[in-house]
């Protein structure tokens, strides 16, 4: 298993958000973490990314250890992800957004003797390609569309390299088409790049259409998990989340 959490749990003084969660993602491999608004979601991927310490519980990325690791180190080590909103640098340019952050990754810093729009640009335009942004290079981050945004995002969490790919919504917010267009993108990059994905989704359609496994979450507990098939059968589900909860 190349990404395991063990037992994590999070308290925000009385408010427990998450509760004992358990999941694992083999090398390779496709996992999605489904639940209504507010079942914790958001916060396991904080725990497992370092941007908010546990509670309690271990989070493994191979067999190391990252458990209350800084958000950075856990980058480096291998784990990238994209944020519910995006995240980026809204005026700088396309091309600026990924030069820095494959900069960053390669621990390389602007200086004065070396023009800065050569550096790296064959690895920015390398993964611009990837993301399908390369005819966007000198466009203004912030006048892209909601959806080329997100396909931005993704660029910047490749950049790192990463073993192991974290997506919060990835698709939120976007129309029919450009949900397909997105999935059909993030699809394509997991098997071209041998990545293991974890993703949270409301859409279920997208969730049945790619996942390999669901963990799905209530209250800040794991409430079931399994194969898709497994998950649309269990009734315990279908009460709470997919669409015969009483809400």
């Amino acid at each position: 298993m190349l990404l395991r959490v063990e037992g994590i749990s999070k308290s925000f003084g009385g408010f427990v958000a998450v509760r004992d969660v358990s999941l694992s993602v083999d090398r390779g491999r496709t996992a999605c973490v489904i639940g209504p608004n507010g079942a914790g979601k958001s916060t396991l991927f904080n725990l497992i990314t370092g941007h908010v310490q546990p509670t309690r519980g271990n989070v493994f990325l191979g067999d190391r250890e990252i458990t209350g690791r800084a958000p950075h180190a856990i980058c480096r080590l291998g784990i990238g992800r994209s944020f519910q909103r995006t995240n980026i640098f809204p005026r700088l340019s396309v091309f600026d957004n990924i030069q820095v952050a494959v900069l960053s990754h390669m621990n390389r810093t602007l200086n004065m003797a070396t023009p800065a729009h050569t550096l790296v640009r064959d690895e920015t335009m390398a993964l611009l390609e990837a993301v399908g942004l390369a005819g966007e290079a000198r466009s203004t981050s912030g006048t892209l569309s909601y959806g080329l945004q997100k396909q931005l995002e993704l660029g910047i969490a490749l950049a790192s390299e990463p073993q192991v790919l974290l997506l919060d919504e990835p698709t939120a917010g976007m129309s029919p088409q450009e949900t397909a267009d997105t999935i059909a993108l993030i699809g394509h990059i997991v098997r071209d790049r041998g990545l293991t994905l974890l993703f949270t989704e409301h859409d279920m359609d997208v969730v049945f259409s790619i996942a390999e496994r669901i963990y799905v979450l209530h209250q800040g507990a794991l409430l079931a998990q399994g194969t898709p098939q497994e998950v649309q059968a269990n009734e315990d589900v279908q009460r709470v989340y997919l669409g015969e909860a009483d809400e």
